[in-house]
């Protein structure tokens, strides 16, 4: 019955109180008006009204109270107000009642009202409303009492971590600094802190509280790609209250595990990236990973093998969480099944990008660094098993990087297994991926703490220099006898500076050939090492020199060269020995080429010989297509492998004319250099001897070389070389048959499973689309245009190997063009037609 009263009597107050501020003119009963509705919201002990009246206002009368005041933000008493009176009497209104009803009403009011004045108004007292503390009290109270509706949870939530984009839609470009999403965010973050800080001392007060509403702003905050500015308020309070603070450690596991599943992941990967050190993670998630699927899904297996956007320090956390606690322990042996057996999977290495492949092998590494050697002993068997697969993949595979990686976790495992007392040592050049791989086999807390690199240098210089007074550079070495010795000789010699002889060589008494068939001859019989050096370091000398002579005995010599061996381990020899055969092509092209290319399906020759072959047909190629001036130039660079000097008297001159030429200064008007002269392309007419032989018997399987089979480092250098030999025959008269017949080619291996090859066929179809006229382009190949230009487009978006992907759409862009340049010229469409 009481209850019924106060009902009755509060709705009474509240009508009489709505009638007046909608028909009084009357300022005074405006103002009374109001403070009565406020007296609903004074909590204080001089309060006019009964708690169990202010209970009801809130309850029933309070949404319209705040409705009915938005709907009056135009009317003549709301003008009246003084600004004292507006924020002794309006604003409470909004400041003082049940922070859910005042955001939703707030939120529903911006987005429909239009006038300039009352929406200003509005934007004030939301602002007023989000730094006063509001949304704490909004999350608190959820806290104490989850009984609301789900509705009213899902339209609660969805204003709450929208209202940055509310505001903007309706404000912008006016939009207020604090609506933000850069200042909303962290500010939102810093609200959920206070609730759970309020949730602590309940709890400790013997007070049950519920962070379901908490845990749900937290993830569809998240799931709306504002993880990183919120947890980076977030989580480093949390790391600190945790460390020492069990109660905090119960809130935030129970936080946690009450986020939804649809938006466990998001939290979750934002809560790794924004921890500092596994520690820190683990005394904030606890143990979710053994009491969540969804989270047991994304730490062991989307975040190590199906995503590989995160940096290093994210495997650190996840694994190091998984291995320092013992009931996690067994997650991270499985953890490393999984990893190794995606590491090893041959069909990974062949498909997968190159970023995920080291992802994966920074999650492979640093798992076997967290294993204890007992537990390694154990799985010893398998791991060598996977271990010994996946480094023959990985060193099957014609990617250099690859390889490299193979090589270098290789390394690892085997240092931590310890076969036989053995490990396995690779030659590879270092670079900052290997290192940092090499560098994830030791704890993170070696490298802070041991920082000696730079210190260690000046340490090493004040050491050495009493010993070695000659290391520094340009000081002259104590005498070893003074000058004021009254027993040294006056004609001594002992102060004078010692000359630095530490580069001279040793005379040699063997003399370089002087005649190129000498030279042949000594290649091929001899065995002095001595002569046989000086042979080859004269050798492309002296077929540039001697034409003629070169001509009559370059296949001979050629295919000398080309059966060399290494014996005498002679310095710079594959360049020494290359450079003499390329000089032997441009001087002798089709004779040469002819014999390089029937060899380069021959048998019995190993891979490194066709590399050979390939790779000296392709340097050939692109001397001859330079003009003839730059002949003396290539002779210049090549004869600098001699080991002796000519003793021509003119050297020195020429040596002092360039310098005094370079340090002149001229000036002049117009051009200072002159135009240089058209020379024709020697590389045009013999293009095809290149070329065509090379598209010969690809497909015919011999017992030593399968090119369309295990040889794919060879298919993809040969395809590569053929693309070079049709971007050098630009302008050539050939250059439209080689396109047809180059695109026939690479159709067969288009969709090869190695990335190389897909490369060297992607750089095939830019050089044929670049170098091929426009109107042989519609001409010859009408019918494949139009078929090869999906297949790029496909390339271009799914492709696994981000340069295929830009090559493919490099060669879209020039079929484009070529044939927009060739459909806008009128005098080809009538040709055509």
């Amino acid at each position: 019955m009481e209850f019924g009263s106060t009902h009755s009597e509060v709705r009474l107050k509240v009508a009489q109180c709505f009638r007046t501020l909608s028909t009084s003119t009357d300022n005074k009963d405006v103002t009374e008006a109001l403070k009565t509705l406020n007296s609903f919201l004074d909590d204080g002990a001089e309060s006019g009204t009964t708690s169990a009246e202010r209970e009801e206002f809130r309850r029933a009368h309070y949404s319209r109270t705040l409705r009915v005041l938005v709907g009056h933000l135009q009317a003549d008493w709301m003008h009246a107000l003084s600004p004292t009176q507006r924020s002794q009497l309006w604003d409470p209104l909004f400041l003082r009642g049940p922070p859910d009803q005042t955001l939703l009403v707030l939120m529903e009011a911006v987005t429909q009202l239009s006038s300039s004045s009352g929406l200003e108004r509005l934007v004030s007292i939301t602002e007023r409303f989000l730094q006063s503390g509001r949304l704490a009290d909004l999350l608190w109270s959820f806290c104490l009492h989850s009984a609301a509706s789900p509705q009213l949870r899902e339209t609660l939530l969805a204003r709450l971590t929208a209202l940055p984009d509310i505001t903007a839609n309706k404000l912008h470009p006016n939009n207020r600094p604090i609506f933000a999403p850069q200042q909303y965010y962290p500010l939102l973050a810093s609200e959920m802190l206070a609730a759970l800080e309020r949730t602590c001392q309940a709890l400790r007060g013997g007070t049950d509280c519920s962070l379901t509403f908490v845990a749900q702003t937290l993830g569809k905050v998240c799931i709306q790609g504002h993880s990183g500015p919120v947890l980076a308020v977030m989580f480093p309070r949390l790391a600190l209250c945790t460390r020492s603070d069990m109660v905090w450690q119960r809130v935030c596991w129970k936080l946690l595990e009450n986020v939804p599943e649809r938006w466990m992941e998001s939290v979750l990967t934002g809560v790794v990236q924004a921890a500092k050190s596994p520690d820190a993670f683990s005394r904030v998630v606890g143990n979710l990973v053994l009491t969540n699927k969804k989270a047991h899904f994304v730490l062991t297996h989307k975040v190590l093998l199906l995503q590989y956007k995160y940096e290093t320090p994210v495997l650190r956390t996840i694994l190091g969480y998984l291995a320092s606690d013992r009931e996690r322990r067994p997650l991270l042996i499985q953890v490393l099944q999984s990893v190794l057996q995606a590491w090893a999977n041959p069909s990974a290495v062949k498909h997968t990008p190159l970023e995920q492949q080291l992802y994966v092998s920074k999650a492979l590494v640093l798992t076997v660094s967290l294993l204890k050697d007992s537990e390694l002993q154990e799985l010893r068997s398998d791991l060598l098993q996977c271990m010994l697969g996946g480094m023959q993949s990985h060193l099957d595979s014609s990617v250099v990087r690859i390889r490299t990686m193979g090589m270098v976790v290789g390394e690892c495992l085997s240092s931590r297994m310890d076969i036989n007392g053995t490990k396995l040592k690779f030659e590879y050049e270092q670079d900052e991926e290997t290192r940092e791989l090499l560098s994830l086999m030791t704890p993170s807390s070696e490298p802070e703490s041991d920082p000696e690199p730079a210190d260690g240098a000046p340490h090493a210089e004040e050491i050495r220099e009493p010993s070695d007074p000659t290391a520094a550079s340009g000081s002259t070495p104590a005498s070893p006898r003074s000058k004021t010795d009254p027993d040294s000789d006056l004609d001594s010699d002992d102060d004078l500076t010692p000359y630095d002889m530490s580069g001279d060589q040793a005379m040699s008494q063997a003399s370089p050939p002087r005649y190129l068939r000498d030279c042949l001859e000594t290649l091929i019989s001899s065995e002095d090492s001595e002569r046989v050096e000086l042979s080859l370091r004269a050798a492309a000398g002296l077929v540039r020199r001697n034409v003629f002579a070169a001509k009559e005995i370059s296949v001979q010599m050629t295919k000398v060269l080309l059966h060399m061996e290494d014996k005498y381990s002679i310095n710079g020899f594959l360049a020494l020995r290359q450079a003499a055969m390329v000089a032997l092509t441009v001087i002798d092209a089709i004779p040469v080429t002819q014999y390089l290319t029937t060899e380069f399906y021959s048998l019995n020759y190993s891979l490194r010989q066709r590399m050979d072959i390939l790779e000296v047909l392709a340097l050939a190629a692109q001397e001859l297509s330079k003009p003839v001036a730059d002949k003396v130039t290539g002779a210049a660079t090549t004869s600098e492998l001699t080991s002796y000097r000519s003793s021509d008297p003119a050297d020195w001159r020429q040596v002092v004319e360039k310098r005094i030429q370079s340090k002149t200064k001229r000036i002049s008007k117009g051009s200072t250099q002159p135009v240089s002269k058209a020379a024709p392309n020697r590389y045009a007419p013999v293009a095809g001897y290149f070329f065509f032989p090379l598209l010969k018997n690809y497909d015919r399987p011999e017992v030593t070389f399968d090119l369309l089979g295990s040889d794919q480092l060879v298919l993809g250098r040969l395809i590569h070389t053929l693309g070079l030999f049709m971007h050098l025959a630009l302008n050539a008269p050939i250059a439209a048959q080689m396109g047809a017949a180059l695109l026939d080619f690479v159709r067969a291996v288009r969709y090869h499973v190695d990335q190389m090859v897909r490369r060297g066929v992607l750089f095939a179809v830019c050089s044929v689309f670049l170098s091929m006229p426009s109107q042989s382009l519609l001409v010859d190949l009408g019918e494949q245009l139009f078929e090869t230009r999906t297949w790029l487009a496909d390339v271009a978006e799914g492709d696994p190997d981000a340069d295929c992907r830009s090559l493919a759409l490099q060669s879209l862009v020039l079929l484009d063009k070529s044939l927009k340049k060739q459909l806008q010229d009128p005098k080809a469409l009538s040709l055509e037609s």
